[in-house]
């Protein structure tokens, strides 16, 4: 195995609201896809485009760390009472400077990638990351074509062709939402 392989690190960040095996299947692809040594599930207290969460901080966290606690290469993580930031940038610059990976990934959905500009400094995130992007139904044609994609000139991400997931934070919320 190449010495770079050994020190490559991808992060999952989101709320997690709540976390479900389609994080882990995607987790799993990454590691499989960049070889990496480690990977962090990176939990926010909010997603800043979002009102509110529907599980508290501390829920998600522990759901989390039960979905992945056979997994040794998975981490879950919530860092942004230490480094004082809710941001992704902030996030990355944290885990650089930490762990010093010779490749730090960065996954997000095809959904995601369509919203990425509007981040806070996400020139200097895909600066220092490489993204991989995972399929959602309807958004990956789009994807392919969004600000991100063409300011990156479509070096440095990852478009990977994973089966559908069927699952969803958002459709969990609804189905618990009714068995209440």
């Amino acid at each position: 195995m190449a010495k770079h392989q050994l020190n490559s690190i991808g992060i999952l960040g989101g709320s997690f609201d709540p976390p479900h095996k389609g994080h882990l299947k995607i987790s799993q692809i990454a590691m499989k896809e960049a070889k990496l040594r480690e990977l962090y599930w990176i939990i926010t207290k909010k997603n800043p485009f979002k009102r509110k969460t529907f599980f508290t901080l501390k829920e998600r966290i522990n759901f989390a760390k039960k979905i992945v606690k056979n997994k040794k290469k998975i981490k879950v993580l919530y860092i942004e009472d230490f480094i004082k930031s809710d941001r992704s940038i902030d996030c990355v610059n944290y885990i650089l400077k930490k762990k010093k990976p010779k490749n730090l990934y960065f996954l997000v959905g095809s959904d995601i990638l369509l919203q990425l500009h509007k981040w806070k400094k996400w020139k200097r995130l895909v600066k220092l990351t490489k993204l991989i992007v995972f399929y959602r139904k309807g958004y990956d044609r789009k994807s392919r074509e969004s600000i991100v994609a063409k300011y990156l000139n479509y070096k440095n991400i990852k478009f990977v062709k994973n089966k559908p997931i069927k699952i969803s934070s958002t459709t969990l919320r609804k189905k618990i939402k009714i068995h209440k």
